[in-house]
């Protein structure tokens, strides 16, 4: 058995954090652990990567990872099944994910996976209850990132609500401004009408 982590880079710092007491235990267990990246580093393909869109129109940079367009998440699966593929052949493998009994929506067909949680009928709450009962809390800057955040993983994701954006004003300053950097650097990168700008304005009007 192995543990594979799959990173852009761009997570919240209780992420690693987690991961790092997540290793000293697996360790202990004698099973392995195996870090993998996108081949193309986050903040490359999300600003600079040039696409040429049907109209011949170029746009800079996928833009926000979020909605309909989640490249973020579509290049992290592709990074770890070309790496499983390669290791142990098309079907050679089999991967347990982390997908709660209540997220119907996210089951897939693939013989290649297993979702143990669905199995023992563990809802995403349930689950979450289970992690702060042995430790696990995602905590930064002494805040749960779950009593702030719907999701907790990237903190430039494009689907943080309103909600979301004031809480990380609030408990997580150093991100906002991050946040709004990003933003800027999009909508200066591309025309007013596109769809990467759109995104970024339609976020940019959460932050006030």
């Amino acid at each position: 058995m192995r543990l594979y982590f799959t990173i852009h880079g761009m997570e919240f710092k209780a992420i690693y954090d987690i991961r790092d007491k997540v290793k000293l235990i697996i360790k202990e267990k004698g099973i392995k652990y195996t870090e993998l990246r996108p081949k193309i580093p986050f903040l490359e393909k999300m600003l600079n990567v040039i696409v040429t869109k049907r109209n011949g129109e170029r746009q800079y940079g996928y833009g926000l990872c979020g909605g309909l367009c989640r490249w973020g998440t579509t290049e992290k699966i592709a990074t770890i099944n070309k790496y499983l593929k390669k290791q142990y052949g098309k079907n050679g493998y089999r991967v347990y994910v982390g997908i709660a009994a209540d997220e119907k929506r996210r089951f897939k067909t693939d013989i290649t996976k297993c979702y143990p949680l669905r199995f023992w009928g563990m809802t995403e709450q349930e689950c979450l209850e289970y992690c702060y009962n042995y430790g696990f809390e995602w905590r930064e800057n002494g805040i749960r990132l779950y009593d702030i955040f719907d999701r907790a993983s990237c903190w430039c994701c494009g689907n943080k609500n309103k909600r979301e954006l004031d809480n990380m004003l609030t408990y997580l300053p150093n991100y906002y401004l991050d946040y709004i950097r990003l933003l800027k650097r999009i909508k200066e990168s591309n025309k007013k009408n596109s769809i990467v700008v759109k995104k970024a304005k339609e976020q940019f009007i959460k932050l006030f």
